[in-house]
């Protein structure tokens, strides 16, 4: 996709606020004059992720195509549509998307937005309309009606949690559950009455609850996922352990972050390859070489599936009489993060992997993943802009 204008992104910035998730598609000159769409990965996962079709149990040929009803959103009407899903026989199966009526609506290289709503589907033109007029126009139009509509069925769970975080901001410092780095994630969950589990899914009724200390610049963990250990050369962080692993205070470890733009200590960097689709780990060891692979397809639905709505909570942290105390006194709000943008934010070192892996006494590992990081200042880059509350 090309990058997006400074209007397009004040466009998806103003539905952000609003509470409604899209996914981005940009048709192409040829894809107009063929009426056809590639159905990208980010449109796949969101469709998907919405239970409104899944390409993945889709068989080809023009006999098994979708139709699913749809609207394309003009400035003053609702203009009936189809959206016809389908995977042809030829070119291994593509998935392909295509909207009755889109050639009249859209020119090329135009970024749309498709929107879900009550199994319907309505596409908006990101490039030619002006969202913020028509939703600040007194004149009731389509546009203020379906965000409206949407804002009323999203919006509740969020409002909920941000009154719970601001009577928690109320309180001021607040005593640390116990002594750790992890300490601050699991304060705010106790105070939440979240319990204690290892779920992968989104912390708070569908809201993925991510804290952090202020000013300490750590980067904002996205999730924790393994690599796929059958297209890997090792089978397993013994492996990783056995081979990069060092002695630090009488223990044998790695703990140890890799980036793709310079190899670490341990002469480990990350490597993407788009022809594959694939993120490898590799080292500069002659015989080892590429010894890790993530599918970046599974990098891409994982953080669809673990960041569709997010709060980032920033507090202030102090230490008295030997015991952190924290005071929560800000909160980011994203939603539907930027997939395709996961491969580039690797390339230039914003997202990173971390490794926590040791061997105890007895010879036994413990190893607590594999966690893919963002820096605290590329936010901005994977999601659509979001927004910040101060919670005192």
């Amino acid at each position: 996709m090309r990058q997006l204008s400074d209007f397009e992104i004040n466009n998806i910035k103003i539905l952000t606020e609003n509470a409604v998730e899209l996914c981005l598609i940009e048709p192409t000159e040829t894809g107009l004059n063929k009426s056809i769409m590639d159905a990208t990965g980010a449109v796949r996962t969101y469709l998907k992720g919405k239970a409104v079709h899944d390409y993945g149990e889709q068989s080809k040929g023009p006999e098994n195509k979708v139709i699913i009803p749809s609207f394309i959103v003009s400035p003053n009407e609702f203009i009936p549509s189809a959206a016809s899903l389908y995977r042809p026989n030829t070119k291994n199966g593509d998935t392909r998307i295509w909207f009755k009526g889109l050639g009249s609506y859209a020119n090329a290289n135009d970024i749309l937005g498709i929107i879900v709503f009550e199994n319907k589907l309505y596409v908006l033109n990101i490039t030619q309309i002006d969202i913020k007029n028509l939703l600040e126009d007194e004149k009731i139009n389509p546009l203020q009606e379906l965000v409206n509509e949407i804002n009323k069925a999203t919006n509740s769970v969020a409002e909920e949690l941000l009154a719970k975080l601001r009577e928690i901001g109320a309180k001021g410092f607040i005593p640390s559950l116990l002594q750790a780095d992890t300490s601050i994630g699991r304060t705010l969950e106790y105070l939440l009455n979240i319990p204690m589990n290892s779920s992968k899914t989104p912390d708070y009724k569908g809201i993925e609850l991510k804290s952090a200390r202020e000013n300490k610049g750590t980067r904002n963990g996205l999730f924790g996922k393994t690599p796929n250990w059958e297209l890997s050369k090792f089978k397993n962080r013994t492996e990783i352990l056995d081979n990069f692993g060092y002695w630090e205070k009488g223990v044998f470890r790695l703990y140890n972050t890799i980036r793709a733009t310079g190899r670490n200590k341990q002469g480990l960097i990350l490597r993407t390859d788009y022809e594959l689709d694939y993120l490898f780990e590799n080292s500069d060891k002659k015989d080892i070489g590429d010894f890790l692979v993530w599918e970046l397809s599974t990098l891409r639905d994982t953080l669809a599936a673990k960041h569709k709505e997010t709060f980032w909570v920033k507090a202030e942290s102090k230490n008295q009489d030997g015991k952190e105390y924290f005071w929560f006194k800000s909160a980011e709000h994203t939603q539907n993060p930027l997939v395709n943008q996961f491969g580039l934010l690797i390339d230039i070192g914003a997202i990173t992997i971390d490794y926590n892996i040791k061997r105890l006494a007895n010879g036994s590992d413990v190893d607590k993943g594999c966690n893919f990081k963002l820096k605290p200042t590329a936010l901005n880059l994977l999601f659509p802009p979001s927004k910040l509350y101060s919670l005192i």
